[in-house]
């Protein structure tokens, strides 16, 4: 009975080079992506570092500010000539404030229910009483802000309040209001004056969401509502978050600050730029890994074929000795390694099938 010789589907061959290929592959997959990992994670680190400290510089400057102006308006507010609530006596220390303070353009009291009584200036007195600042000091608030248009400049303005308590009362009842108009152009100019890459900059809103300064003044001009902005929308109660939105149709990375005083610090930048140092990094390592596999590809095939062509000399040597054959000299008997061994079984083989055919053929043919 003939046995057919059966195709190899797949030989040693591949089974080597697979082997190979699996075994540098995936511990270079596994250092490769850890690697990755570990840088993708610095580098967004860096950036949302980046916008939280610009963020928090800010918020800081905004503290200062707000704080300082408070400090000045209670400071007058205790003094007697203010605290008499006569606007003779009142205006020279109103003036004085107005002359040391370059933002603002306008200092004015008012009593409780927001009718003015004395004023910087030399205008006629005005009705204050829907002013939600007048209502909050009025109400107890030690310090109200509000961003309007003001009724003297008729331009885009803050204001900052306090109370004018009556220094003959225990209860230091609340006598009126005193309270400083500044432009908000200037204020704008002394705290959003950043850069953030080349697209990065910083606004600041107030508690209703709305503008307060804005470095891109054409786009967000001052007094604009962002209360559906999505910076406003997601601010944090307490400290700063980390977004991603789209603005003015493009996609944006931001960090939203709350300050002391409750208004809300946002440095954005866009996200295609903050994170190209990202896809530079994925880039390279892509490319890396695509070149590493293939040297370790290139390597593999060539350690698989040294490996598999001695065997598939062998088989071929037996498939000789199998058919009748008398195949020649074998060179892997000179290896020392297994593949020699067999190499020499094979030989030995082959001699002794040399050795029997010669006897057979020495033997007197048998006649009938």
């Amino acid at each position: 009975m003939s046995v057919e010789r059966q195709d190899v589907k797949f030989g040693i061959f591949g089974k080597i080079l697979a082997t190979m290929l699996i075994v540098a592959a995936i511990p270079l997959g596994i250092v490769w992506y850890l690697d990755y990992t570990r840088i993708r994670g610095g580098l967004e680190q860096n950036v949302e570092q980046k916008l939280d400290n610009t963020s928090l510089l800010l918020a800081n400057e905004v503290d200062q500010w707000v704080r300082m102006n408070q400090k000045v308006l209670q400071q007058n507010a205790a003094l007697e000539d203010i605290s008499s609530m006569q606007a003779e006596r009142q205006k020279p220390v109103l003036q004085t404030i107005l002359n040391e303070y370059d933002s603002t353009y306008l200092v004015f009291t008012t009593d409780r229910q927001g009718m003015n009584v004395g004023r910087s200036d030399d205008a006629a007195p005005k009705n204050y009483s829907d002013r939600a600042y007048v209502k909050a000091v009025a109400g107890g608030s030690p310090l109200a802000k509000q961003v309007l248009v003001g009724k003297t400049s008729g331009k885009p303005a803050m204001i900052l309040a306090a109370p004018i308590r009556d220094p003959d009362q225990a209860s230091k009842s609340i006598k009126g209001v005193i309270a400083m108009a500044m432009h908000i152009r200037k204020l704008s100019e002394r705290i959003t004056d950043t850069k953030i890459g080349r697209t990065g900059f910083a606004f600041i809103l107030d508690e209703t969401g709305k503008v307060i300064a804005h470095q891109q003044a054409g786009s967000a001009p001052t007094t604009t509502d962002f209360s559906q902005h999505a910076a406003f929308v997601q601010r944090p109660k307490v400290g700063s978050v980390l977004l991603s939105y789209t603005d003015n149709q493009k996609k944006v990375v931001a960090t939203v600050r709350r300050t002391e005083s409750g208004w809300y610090v946002v440095a954005q930048q866009d996200y295609d730029e903050a994170y190209a140092r990202l896809r530079e990094a994925e880039l390279i390592g892509v490319t890396v890994l695509l070149l590493t596999l293939i040297v370790v590809s290139v390597v593999a095939y060539v350690l698989s074929r040294g490996l598999s062509r001695p065997i598939r000399n062998l088989t071929r040597i037996a498939n000789e000795l199998s058919r009748g054959g008398t195949p020649g000299s074998i060179e892997e008997v000179t290896r020392s390694d297994e593949i020699g061994q067999l190499a020499a079984a094979i030989d030995r083989m082959a001699a002794s099938i040399r050795l029997a055919i010669e006897r057979l053929r020495k033997q007197p043919r048998e006649h009938a």
